[in-house]
């Protein structure tokens, strides 16, 4: 590392050294590191960076960079977040990715960091607001959506803010209490337990009770009653009213932009590898989502323009606070960038797939073949006989280092954000017993879940003694879609 880059931050160095979470906040434009105790609440005043260190291949380290910017927090701060975010980058190494994250519409991939869920609260220590005063204790009341990860929104604490279709929490001195909107999601509500849990353990020591509030049962309940008394007494509660932040992305076909001086041309022909020069950057538009691409010869003060040119181009074309904004340099590109290309030559695994290659190396060994799909490797995608007969079939969602069984009427159901393990349990010709296992990979799922869901499969297929065909199912093939047929 050169000396120039030593100087750039002195809060970062040493960053990166070690498997985890490291945050910092910006205060007057530097980089602060926050403590552990701190690790999850995010005030809606400030701009936050934060490191995500994983292991990869041969004892190396893989980073996600992430820069959260609070709702309130000033147009300086959160350009001094995005800087500063580059600068981290250049500190490692110039290869981790890099993620723009919008209160209120955080990827599923950040919130994976923080369990069971991150604490937006009001104020910050930002110019222009208070400090918060910690030692008194104030009555907060969150919404909370999310059937996977936790989506926490602290609300005005009013009647108005309540709606038949939510979960919320109202955290008070000395209760806390979860109201379930009549359709809310039993899957939100029962994170929304969790999340009281950790509510309870962190601020509470463990010692305050908890109460739960169905709406619309008017049964005259003591611990129901005191809800409604501090809201001023029971009175019907409106319907739910569509705001900013329900506003959902469309993905747009992928349009190429290149980046010169901080100013964004688009790029004609093909969508191809070749199009990306080395010494250059580039844009990506894919609607819901912008990848900044940078080559691997360009200097760290292009880079930093192609940041700020990336937010006045969102700014120009007036894109929801929702729209992600990824940052990638040569060499380390995700397979959701590489996707959009109609000519990507294959080379190296992606990155997000690396877990899941050494299950497949492992399986190879074993003789066990792994399918998957993607644009620059097709699959002959044949539908197994076995499918087309009767047999058992179990399902299993992943859920956190665990399987959770899928039952019901749920069966058949997968959701692109989540991943799954499917076993076909199965006669054929003589044998007692023959075993199908795949697991089922959404394209929206967080790389941990993908991770997980071939660890557990490959266990589950020691643990019957190797018997079973193993398959790796993305939710784009038609192998999987054949699958999902069957179950239903």
């Amino acid at each position: 590392m050169s000396n120039s880059v030593k100087a750039l931050e002195p809060a970062f160095q040493g960053a990166g050294q070690r498997i985890g979470t490291e945050i910092w906040r910006i205060e007057d434009f530097q980089p602060v590191p926050l403590p552990k105790s701190e690790c999850g609440k995010f005030y809606s005043g400030d701009s936050y960076i934060i490191l995500q260190t994983t292991s990869g291949k041969g004892g190396s380290y893989i980073y996600d960079i992430h820069f959260w910017l609070g709702k309130d927090t000033s147009q300086d701060e959160a350009g001094t977040a995005a800087i500063k975010t580059v600068e981290l980058d250049a500190i490692l190494g110039g290869r981790a990715v890099q993620h723009r994250e919008i209160q209120g519409h955080e990827s599923d991939k950040f919130l994976s960091f923080f369990k069971p869920c991150i604490i937006p609260l009001e104020g910050g220590i930002a110019s222009g607001f208070k400090k918060p005063e910690e030692e008194e204790f104030e009555t907060r009341l969150y919404v909370c959506k999310g059937k996977r990860v936790v989506r926490m929104k602290q609300v005005p604490f009013s009647r108005s803010s309540l709606n038949h279709d939510d979960v919320f929490i109202l955290d008070s001195k000395d209760k806390i209490y979860q109201f379930n909107g009549a359709n809310s999601n039993i899957q939100e509500r029962a994170k929304a337990l969790e999340v009281i849990q950790f509510l309870k353990d962190k601020y509470h020591e463990g010692t305050c009770d908890v109460v739960i509030v169905d709406d619309g049962n008017l049964q005259a309940e003591t611990d129901s009653g005191s809800f409604w008394v501090l809201f001023g007494g029971f009175a019907p509660i409106g319907k739910k009213v569509a705001s900013e932040d329900d506003i959902v992305p469309e993905k747009t076909p992928a349009k190429l932009y290149s980046i010169t001086d901080g100013q964004v041309s688009p790029v004609d022909g093909e969508l191809s590898k070749s199009s990306l020069e080395n010494n250059k950057c580039y844009l990506l538009d894919c609607g819901a989502e912008v990848f900044v691409w940078v080559g691997r010869v360009t200097q760290l003060e292009e880079r930093k323009a192609a940041t700020q040119a990336a937010e006045e181009f969102l700014s120009s074309q007036n894109r929801p606070k929702s729209t992600h904004v990824t940052r990638l340099i040569q060499g380390y590109e995700t397979y959701s960038f590489k996707s959009n290309f109609d000519s990507w030559p294959s080379g190296s695994a992606p990155a997000a797939e690396e877990g899941r290659g050494k299950v497949a190396a492992l399986l190879k060994q074993q003789g066990i073949g792994v399918k998957g799909a993607s644009k620059s490797a097709p699959v002959n995608e044949e539908v197994p006989p076995l499918l087309e007969g009767g047999g058992k079939i179990e399902v299993w969602r992943i859920n956190g280092n665990a399987k959770t069984p899928v039952t019901g009427d749920d069966i058949g159901k997968f959701h692109c954000g989540d991943c799954y393990i499917v076993l076909y349990t199965y006669h054929h010709s003589d044998r007692k017993e023959d075993y199908y296992l795949c697991w089922w990979i959404g394209k929206d799922s967080v790389e941990e879940d993908q991770n997980m869901a071939a660890k557990l499969a490959s266990t589950m297929c020691n643990s019957l003694k190797g018997r079973p065909v193993l398959v790796l199912l993305l939710d784009t093939s038609f192998l999987a879609r054949k699958l999902s047929e069957v179950l239903v």
